[in-house]
Protein backbone atom coordinates (compact mmCIF):
# COMPACT_ATOMS: atom_id res chain seq x y z
CA UNK A 1 0.00 0.00 0.00
CA UNK A 2 1.54 3.41 -1.15
CA UNK A 3 -0.09 6.80 0.20
CA UNK A 4 0.66 10.14 1.43
CA UNK A 5 0.61 8.38 4.79
CA UNK A 6 3.20 5.83 4.14
CA UNK A 7 5.62 4.35 7.28
CA UNK A 8 3.37 6.78 9.41
CA UNK A 9 1.94 5.45 12.26
CA UNK A 10 -1.29 6.83 14.04
CA UNK A 11 -3.60 6.63 17.19
CA UNK A 12 -6.73 7.42 17.41
CA UNK A 13 -9.29 7.60 20.39
CA UNK A 14 -13.26 6.69 19.92
CA UNK A 15 -12.37 4.59 16.65
CA UNK A 16 -15.04 2.10 17.07
CA UNK A 17 -17.71 4.41 15.46
CA UNK A 18 -18.78 7.63 13.98
CA UNK A 19 -15.75 9.90 13.21
CA UNK A 20 -13.11 7.96 14.97
CA UNK A 21 -14.04 4.75 12.60
CA UNK A 22 -13.85 6.72 9.20
CA UNK A 23 -10.30 8.56 10.64
CA UNK A 24 -8.87 4.81 10.84
CA UNK A 25 -10.12 3.57 7.73
CA UNK A 26 -8.85 7.46 5.79
CA UNK A 27 -5.59 6.79 7.60
CA UNK A 28 -5.34 3.34 6.77
CA UNK A 29 -6.05 4.01 3.27
CA UNK A 30 -3.13 6.57 3.26
CA UNK A 31 -0.47 3.84 4.50
CA UNK A 32 -0.64 5.28 8.12
CA UNK A 33 -0.07 1.89 10.10
CA UNK A 34 -3.20 2.73 13.27
CA UNK A 35 -3.93 2.00 16.46
CA UNK A 36 -7.53 1.81 17.23
CA UNK A 37 -8.62 2.49 20.44
CA UNK A 38 -12.42 2.31 22.26
CA UNK A 39 -13.51 1.57 25.90
CA UNK A 40 -16.16 -0.47 23.92
CA UNK A 41 -13.52 -3.35 22.62
CA UNK A 42 -17.24 -4.80 20.93
CA UNK A 43 -17.31 -2.12 18.07
CA UNK A 44 -13.49 -2.39 17.22
CA UNK A 45 -13.88 -6.01 15.54
CA UNK A 46 -14.45 -4.76 12.60
CA UNK A 47 -11.19 -3.18 12.12
CA UNK A 48 -9.22 -6.50 14.06
CA UNK A 49 -9.00 -8.27 10.87
CA UNK A 50 -7.62 -4.95 8.82
CA UNK A 51 -3.75 -5.37 8.21
CA UNK A 52 -1.92 -2.54 9.37
CA UNK A 53 -4.86 -1.60 11.97
CA UNK A 54 -4.37 -2.59 15.49
CA UNK A 55 -7.62 -2.56 18.00
CA UNK A 56 -7.02 -2.31 21.62
CA UNK A 57 -9.02 -1.22 24.71
CA UNK A 58 -8.75 2.11 25.82
CA UNK A 59 -10.83 4.02 28.62
CA UNK A 60 -9.24 7.79 28.26
CA UNK A 61 -11.10 8.61 31.33
CA UNK A 62 -8.22 6.25 33.44
CA UNK A 63 -5.09 8.02 33.84
CA UNK A 64 -3.21 5.07 35.02
CA UNK A 65 -4.78 3.03 31.39
CA UNK A 66 -3.47 6.52 29.64
CA UNK A 67 0.02 5.79 31.50
CA UNK A 68 0.36 1.93 30.75
CA UNK A 69 -0.71 2.66 26.89
CA UNK A 70 2.03 5.18 26.43
CA UNK A 71 4.81 2.94 28.09
CA UNK A 72 4.18 0.35 26.12
CA UNK A 73 3.21 1.94 23.13
CA UNK A 74 5.83 3.70 20.67
CA UNK A 75 4.66 7.30 20.03
CA UNK A 76 3.11 7.86 17.51
CA UNK A 77 3.47 11.10 13.72
CA UNK A 78 0.04 11.48 14.41
CA UNK A 79 -2.60 11.23 17.77
CA UNK A 80 -6.21 12.20 16.71
CA UNK A 81 -8.00 12.81 19.96
CA UNK A 82 -11.20 12.22 19.37
CA UNK A 83 -13.05 10.89 22.18
CA UNK A 84 -16.20 13.03 23.18
CA UNK A 85 -20.03 13.71 24.64
CA UNK A 86 -22.82 15.62 23.72
CA UNK A 87 -24.73 16.54 26.65
CA UNK A 88 -28.13 18.31 25.80
CA UNK A 89 -29.10 21.09 27.74
CA UNK A 90 -28.63 24.57 29.39
CA UNK A 91 -26.88 25.65 32.09
CA UNK A 92 -29.71 24.56 34.65
CA UNK A 93 -30.15 21.23 32.81
CA UNK A 94 -26.58 20.36 34.17
CA UNK A 95 -26.09 19.06 37.21
CA UNK A 96 -22.25 18.82 38.59
CA UNK A 97 -21.97 15.06 37.72
CA UNK A 98 -23.15 15.84 33.99
CA UNK A 99 -20.47 18.84 34.35
CA UNK A 100 -17.73 16.90 35.51
CA UNK A 101 -18.42 13.84 33.41
CA UNK A 102 -18.33 16.24 30.33
CA UNK A 103 -14.89 18.24 31.28
CA UNK A 104 -13.58 14.61 32.29
CA UNK A 105 -14.24 13.32 28.85
CA UNK A 106 -14.06 16.11 26.34
CA UNK A 107 -10.96 18.45 28.11
CA UNK A 108 -9.14 16.18 30.93
CA UNK A 109 -8.39 12.99 28.68
CA UNK A 110 -7.38 15.00 25.67
CA UNK A 111 -4.65 16.74 27.85
CA UNK A 112 -3.95 13.37 29.78
CA UNK A 113 -3.45 11.51 25.66
CA UNK A 114 -1.55 14.79 24.88
CA UNK A 115 0.83 15.04 28.01
CA UNK A 116 1.07 11.34 27.46
CA UNK A 117 2.44 11.01 23.93
CA UNK A 118 3.93 14.36 23.00
CA UNK A 119 7.10 13.54 25.31
CA UNK A 120 8.08 10.93 22.52
CA UNK A 121 7.04 13.32 19.54
CA UNK A 122 9.79 16.08 20.19
CA UNK A 123 12.31 12.69 20.60
CA UNK A 124 11.10 11.83 17.33
CA UNK A 125 11.88 14.87 15.94
CA UNK A 126 7.80 15.96 15.65
CA UNK A 127 4.08 14.99 14.59
CA UNK A 128 0.73 16.13 14.42
CA UNK A 129 -2.06 16.50 16.99
CA UNK A 130 -5.49 16.71 16.05
CA UNK A 131 -8.16 17.56 18.57
CA UNK A 132 -12.10 17.11 17.97
CA UNK A 133 -13.80 20.14 18.90
CA UNK A 134 -16.78 21.58 17.52
CA UNK A 135 -18.52 24.34 15.37
CA UNK A 136 -20.17 24.54 18.86
CA UNK A 137 -17.98 26.26 21.20
CA UNK A 138 -15.64 30.10 20.42
CA UNK A 139 -17.29 29.94 16.60
CA UNK A 140 -20.89 29.48 17.55
CA UNK A 141 -23.06 28.84 20.03
CA UNK A 142 -25.87 26.20 19.58
CA UNK A 143 -29.22 25.29 21.83
CA UNK A 144 -28.96 23.38 24.74
CA UNK A 145 -25.14 22.75 24.15
CA UNK A 146 -24.17 24.76 27.68
CA UNK A 147 -21.60 21.97 28.50
CA UNK A 148 -20.64 20.75 25.66
CA UNK A 149 -19.90 24.07 24.22
CA UNK A 150 -17.94 24.77 27.32
CA UNK A 151 -15.93 22.00 26.61
CA UNK A 152 -15.46 22.47 23.19
CA UNK A 153 -14.55 26.08 23.37
CA UNK A 154 -11.95 24.69 26.03
CA UNK A 155 -10.00 22.43 23.38
CA UNK A 156 -9.45 25.19 21.17
CA UNK A 157 -7.61 27.23 23.63
CA UNK A 158 -5.69 24.04 24.51
CA UNK A 159 -5.28 23.40 20.62
CA UNK A 160 -4.00 26.82 21.01
CA UNK A 161 -1.70 27.03 23.60
CA UNK A 162 0.10 23.78 23.03
CA UNK A 163 0.65 24.47 19.08
CA UNK A 164 2.05 27.74 20.35
CA UNK A 165 4.50 26.10 22.93
CA UNK A 166 6.02 22.90 20.44
CA UNK A 167 6.13 24.88 17.26
CA UNK A 168 9.28 25.03 17.52
CA UNK A 169 9.97 21.18 18.35
CA UNK A 170 8.46 20.23 15.18
CA UNK A 171 4.97 19.56 16.58
CA UNK A 172 1.56 21.17 14.92
CA UNK A 173 -1.74 20.87 16.95
CA UNK A 174 -4.75 21.41 14.95
CA UNK A 175 -8.29 21.19 16.07
CA UNK A 176 -11.23 20.38 13.54
CA UNK A 177 -14.47 21.96 14.42
CA UNK A 178 -17.32 19.82 12.26
CA UNK A 179 -20.79 20.77 12.46
CA UNK A 180 -23.99 17.88 12.57
CA UNK A 181 -22.29 15.00 10.88
CA UNK A 182 -24.89 11.65 10.70
CA UNK A 183 -23.64 8.76 12.97
CA UNK A 184 -24.40 6.40 15.61
CA UNK A 185 -24.14 8.95 18.77
CA UNK A 186 -26.25 11.96 16.43
CA UNK A 187 -29.16 9.06 16.03
CA UNK A 188 -28.87 8.12 19.75
CA UNK A 189 -29.67 11.79 20.61
CA UNK A 190 -32.30 12.49 17.61
CA UNK A 191 -34.13 9.17 19.40
CA UNK A 192 -33.67 10.37 23.31
CA UNK A 193 -35.69 13.54 21.96
CA UNK A 194 -38.58 11.64 21.62
CA UNK A 195 -39.74 11.95 17.87
CA UNK A 196 -36.79 10.47 15.93
CA UNK A 197 -38.27 12.17 12.54
CA UNK A 198 -38.98 15.81 13.91
CA UNK A 199 -35.95 15.53 15.78
CA UNK A 200 -33.80 14.79 12.29
CA UNK A 201 -35.97 17.34 10.27
CA UNK A 202 -35.23 20.17 12.51
CA UNK A 203 -31.18 18.82 12.42
CA UNK A 204 -31.29 19.37 9.02
CA UNK A 205 -33.51 22.56 8.91
CA UNK A 206 -30.41 24.52 10.34
CA UNK A 207 -27.87 23.40 7.94
CA UNK A 208 -27.67 25.75 4.99
CA UNK A 209 -26.68 22.76 2.56
CA UNK A 210 -29.92 20.92 3.11
CA UNK A 211 -28.20 17.87 4.57
CA UNK A 212 -25.88 16.69 7.27
CA UNK A 213 -22.05 16.21 6.75
CA UNK A 214 -20.62 12.78 6.91
CA UNK A 215 -17.90 11.04 8.75
CA UNK A 216 -16.14 10.14 5.76
CA UNK A 217 -16.22 14.19 5.05
CA UNK A 218 -14.10 14.66 8.53
CA UNK A 219 -12.20 11.99 8.15
CA UNK A 220 -10.46 13.55 5.21
CA UNK A 221 -9.94 16.56 7.35
CA UNK A 222 -8.03 14.43 9.46
CA UNK A 223 -5.89 12.84 6.61
CA UNK A 224 -4.97 16.35 5.39
CA UNK A 225 -4.21 17.46 8.78
CA UNK A 226 -2.45 14.46 8.83
CA UNK A 227 0.10 15.01 6.35
CA UNK A 228 2.37 17.18 4.79
CA UNK A 229 0.19 19.51 2.63
CA UNK A 230 -0.50 20.67 5.92
CA UNK A 231 3.23 21.24 7.04
CA UNK A 232 2.52 24.85 7.61
CA UNK A 233 -0.90 25.03 9.58
CA UNK A 234 -0.61 24.60 12.95
CA UNK A 235 -2.86 26.24 16.22
CA UNK A 236 -6.44 26.37 13.71
CA UNK A 237 -9.37 25.88 14.53
CA UNK A 238 -10.72 23.96 11.28
CA UNK A 239 -14.47 24.23 10.66
CA UNK A 240 -16.14 21.75 8.14
CA UNK A 241 -19.95 22.43 9.41
CA UNK A 242 -22.02 23.08 5.64
CA UNK A 243 -21.91 26.81 6.21
CA UNK A 244 -23.95 26.39 9.90
CA UNK A 245 -21.79 29.13 11.30
CA UNK A 246 -22.42 31.58 8.61
CA UNK A 247 -26.26 31.28 8.55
Amino acid sequence: MTGRLQGRTAIVTAAGQGMGHAAVLALHREGARVLATDIDAAKLDTLADIAGVTARRLDVLDPQAIRSFAEETEAPDILFNCAGFVHHGAILDCEEDAFDFSVNLNLRAMYRMIRAFLPGMIDRGGGSIINMASVASTVIAAPNRFIYGTTKAAVIGLTKSVALDYVGKGVRVNAICPGTIESPSLQDRMRALGDYEEARAGFIARQPMGRLGTAEEVAELVVYLASKESAFMTGNAIVIDGGWANA
